[in-house]
């Protein structure tokens, strides 16, 4: 199974809507996004994605009453717990204590973002990933991942 790792959309229609279409177009049914969706007027393109949505706020996330009206239950308080097909999941935005989260041996996998940078390595058995940012403000390159869940085999996509 494979599912679509995001963060830092930083209202950036463009790059959502070229994400959405990506995740459409490779199968993707569940997107873990790891916070900085920023305005709620970020629903317009999230609410074409046919699938779950798993997101955390982020610290940019401003207007948390009316993101929490648009986006419901998919958007919740980090750190958030996830399982999905027995793979144990850590959402969260700022990374915090990722590797005693890691060490910890209680999740398979810890998805963070806020730093705006792709991050992909290993603690022991947990695999931990920051997608790098989706809208490309910051460092001029916007990012995904694609993850094999089941194997945990991470891909970047360059939007």
């Amino acid at each position: 199974m494979l599912v679509g790792v995001i963060s830092d959309t930083h209202d950036h229609m463009e790059n959502i809507r070229k994400a959405i279409k990506i995740f459409k177009e490779r199968g993707i049914n569940i997107i873990l996004h790891a916070g900085d969706f920023v305005s709620p007027f970020t629903w317009r393109a999230f609410k074409d994605f046919d699938g779950e949505i798993y997101g955390v706020f982020g610290n940019n996330d401003g207007d948390r009453v009316l993101l929490k009206k648009m986006y419901g239950d998919r958007i919740q308080k980090q750190i958030r717990k996830i399982e999905i097909d027995g793979k144990k999941i850590a959402l969260m935005h700022e990374p915090q204590m990722i590797e005693e989260l890691a060490l910890s041996g209680n999740f398979d996998l810890i998805v963070y973002g806020h730093m705006h940078e792709v991050d992909i390595r290993r603690i022991n058995n947990t695999l931990i990933i920051n997608p790098g940012e989706a809208c490309g403000w910051l460092y001029g390159k916007a990012t995904l991942v694609l993850l094999d869940l089941k194997n945990l085999i991470p891909e970047v996509i360059t939007l």
